[in-house]
């Protein structure tokens, strides 16, 4: 059978240098098709596969081969025109189409000298790919120009450049460089650089006299810029972060992040405002298996506006201190009252009108054989901030301490005990100050069965008080004694049943609970915390209407209610809920709060609850909220909100809230894709008894596999009078950097739902939730 052109020169070369065929070691001509690879390997030496057209060379020394050479050492691959081989220095020198794969990396270029036994040399005028697989992975066809027979998906980085420089394994320092994460063929940005340092082992990136070139126009400089192969954390300068106020003005932060550990770091972040001045701040975190926490710290010195120097320190810490105890500090302190409304522009921190300074140790663990207890003890003091002169306001009670002890045993012969005692030192500048010890022990029987449940309960609450200074009102030391005893049942019912097609468990569960507490009166007793609670589903099946220890209701009442639940019958995802409870009084309530009127003496009920929520149509999913006054015959509250959400990244909101003679508000809040990549986000809370904008957001998202643009302007009321208005917009570069000041926070705040762009998705996740109606 006649040899291919190929084989004729190969076996050509083998008849001519018998001693370069006898000394084969490692070398391999390219066989006929079927043809075994078989390398004859030195004991001390990868081996070393060589292709080509011509194949020529002497006995351990050097192997020169033309013609489509390929050369093959582990997970190493050669190709170009020419290239010579040292076999005594390792060194491979290319010319002519030369292309380099390894691992997850892949260049081109004209020429290439390499040692591969540093990985040290050039390349010149490379293309280069960095990959997140592989580089031997199954290829895809690759856009005209771009660096050939790559994964696109897994690109991380690709450039091009006037050389590039081996500096050892995973080290490239390239010359007059190009960088981007878009795919072969999208340059709608690229970092252009004297010289780039690349340290794969490090994921480290650095430019030096760097700049960002946006669709063929520079928009950042900087002489150095150090970033993350793969977004992880590293010390170094941060992008720069820009945006404006009118309560700040434009403003400037260049951050500086220092990684000191694995387990802790710190951001330094100089902020400039025009209207302000230079704030000086810093955040240090630190995290531990047995401790966590943070500290942040801001200085104004010098405020332009009012001449005072404003400042700021907030630190958290929580540290497992070993044999079940814990411990944590929170403290929280501002120069004064507006120093969030002057300089944040976040609904979060305008709206802080108390800041706690605490400090607690606990402890919990087992006694006897099915029981468990916790204890603390609990100090805090609050700074409250007066930012609006026409709501003055009073500021709480410090606890100094707080010693609070729960326990609870379950299952023993006598039924299930439980113990909840405290003590409390209360202070305070202006109220009345005292001590508060608390000691409220039950016992309940729970009975109970696949379907049915009865819990009798009976306990004895016990409160005693020493009064302290400021006692104005000359109130004595006293101990008020008050036994409490209820019973809570309730039944479930269970049908199956069908929705849209789709088989549902339907559920109907009726529930009964009966309090009984005689009357004290409580009238010469302080209030340190007590307040009458809101009536809703949460606390219409409890003993007491008021909140804390001070007052205790009387109570001789039935509360009755209902709800009824659907359930998918495959999954048991319950899909819709729908409740109604009401109070009934078999006698008036006399106990009472100061400044809060008694519930009308002829009312035998409390307000009607009703509620209903879940997936109402497919996608759609609402809630519904009704508190209802049958003797006014008037609505008290009333809210409802739905939310369409037919895939991520697209969701409408849609929301109103009433509360008589004190809200009436609409809310309406969405992100929804316009136009190809092109996204809407906005959110409108209007106050209709104020005929006031409570918070409005508008703004636009664009969103490529490398990049995104977000614009937005953000403006809340701050106080009844002021607003803080604000603009953010933000260019991020996938990978490399984010240019301006990020809008994600305000609007993952603002729209229940929003989801921020993943360019790793090859696109939308749709959802198709079904609906009961």
């Amino acid at each position: 059978m006649p040899f291919s052109r190929k084989s004729r020169i190969a076996l050509a070369v083998l008849c001519a240098l018998p001693l370069l065929a006898a000394a084969d070691e490692g070398l391999k001509v390219k066989p006929q098709p079927g043809a075994p690879q078989t390398p004859l390997e030195n004991a001390d030496a990868v081996p070393l596969f060589i292709e080509a057209d011509r194949i020529q060379g002497t006995q351990d020394r050097e192997i020169e081969a033309s013609g489509n050479a390929q050369l093959r050492k582990g997970s190493q691959s050669f190709q170009a025109d020419w290239m010579h081989h040292d076999t005594g220095t390792e060194v491979l020198t290319a010319k002519g189409h030369v292309r380099l794969e390894q691992e997850r990396e892949i260049l081109e270029g004209e020429a290439l000298r390499y040692e591969m036994a540093t990985d040290r040399g050039w390349m010149e005028q490379p293309r280069y790919m960095l990959m997140s697989v592989p580089a031997t992975s199954a290829p895809v066809t690759a856009p005209a120009g771009a660096v050939t027979g790559a994964r696109f998906a897994q690109t991380e980085g690709r450039g091009t450049a006037e050389r590039l420089l081996f500096d050892g394994p995973g080290k490239y320092r390239i010359e007059s460089a190009s960088y981007t994460t878009c795919e072969p063929g999208n340059d709608a940005w690229f970092l252009r650089a004297k010289q780039l340092d690349i340290d794969r082992n490090r994921d480290v990136g650095v430019a030096h006299d760097a700049s960002i070139v946006f669709f063929d126009q520079p928009i950042f400089y900087s002489p150095y810029l150090s970033f993350s192969l793969h977004q992880e954390r590293k010390s170094g300068i941060l992008t720069p972060s820009y945006r404006t106020s009118n309560t700040t003005g434009f403003e400037l932060t260049v951050p500086y992040y220092w990684n000191i550990a694995p387990e802790m770091d710190a951001t330094l972040y100089p902020r400039y405002m025009t209207k302000r001045g230079l704030q000086l701040g810093g955040e240090f975190r630190y995290l531990n298996p047995s401790w966590r926490g943070e500290a942040r710290a801001e200085v104004l010195s010098n405020d332009q506006q009012n001449g005072r120097d404003r400042w700021g320190l907030f630190t958290k810490h929580q540290q497992t201190l070993g044999t079940a105890w814990n411990g944590s500090v929170n403290l929280n302190r501002v120069s004064d009252g507006k120093y969030f409304t002057d300089l944040s522009t976040l609904v979060a921190a305008t709206s802080q009108v108390n800041l706690s300074n605490d400090a607690t140790l606990s402890r919990g663990g087992t006694w006897g054989d099915a029981g468990t207890y916790n204890f603390s003890a609990f100090v805090q003091r609050w700074q409250t901030l007066q930012s609006d002169p026409q709501v003055l306001l009073t500021p709480p009670y410090n606890r100094q301490p707080q010693l609070t002890l729960s326990a609870q045993q379950l299952g023993a012969r006598w039924g299930d005990f439980d113990l909840l005692g405290s003590f409390v030192s209360f202070d305070h500048p202006s109220l009345i100050n005292g001590r508060r010890a608390v000691a409220y022990p039950s016992l309940s029987a729970p009975l109970q069965n696949a379907y049915a449940f009865v819990t009798p309960k009976i306990g004895v609450h016990v409160t005693s008080y020493a009064m302290g200074s400021n006692n104005t009102a000359g109130l004595q030391d006293t101990t008020r004694t008050l036994p409490i005893v209820s019973a809570e049942t309730g039944v479930i019912f269970e049908r199956d049943t069908s929705a849209r097609g789709l088989p549902f468990i339907q559920t109907l569960e009726p529930k009964a609970y009966y309090v009984y507490i005689p009357y004290k009166d409580q009238s010469q007793l302080p209030n340190f915390d007590s307040a009458l609670q809101d009536i809703n589903f949460a606390t219409i099946f409890t003993e007491n209407q008021f909140s804390g220890q001070d007052r205790i209701n009387d109570a001789n009442q039935l509360t009755l209610g209902a709800s009824s639940r659907f359930i998918e019958a495959g999954t048991g995802i319950e899909r819709f809920r729908a409740a109604i409870a009401q109070r009934y009084y078999f006698q008036s309530q006399r106990v009472t709060v100061p400044g809060v009127p008694p519930r009308a003496s002829d009312s035998n009920s409390s307000d009607l609850l009703v509620a209903f929520g879940g997936n109402i149509a497919r996608n759609w999913a609402t809630d519904l909220g009704w508190q209802y006054n049958t003797d006014l015959k008037q609505t008290q509250k009333f809210n409802v909100s739905g939310r369409y959400q037919p895939q991520q990244g697209k969701v409408l909101n849609l929301a109103y809230r009433e509360t008589v003679n004190s809200v009436r508000q609409t809310d309406v809040s969405t992100q929804w894709p316009i136009d190809g990549r092109w996204t809407a986000v906005g959110r409108w809370n209007f106050s209709l008894l104020d005929n006031r904008t409570l918070e409005a957001l508008a703004g636009v998202e664009y969103n490529d596999r490398c990049w995104a643009l977000r614009i937005a302007a953000h403006r809340f009321a701050t106080t009844t009078s002021d607003t803080s208005n604000s603009v953010f917009i933000q260019l991020e570069l996938h990978g490399v950097s984010r240019i301006g000041n990020s809008p994600l926070g305000v609007l993952q705040r603002s729209i229940a739902g929003y989801k921020q762009f993943d360019p790793r998705a090859t696109g939308p996740v749709e959802y198709n939730v079904p609906g009961i109606f």
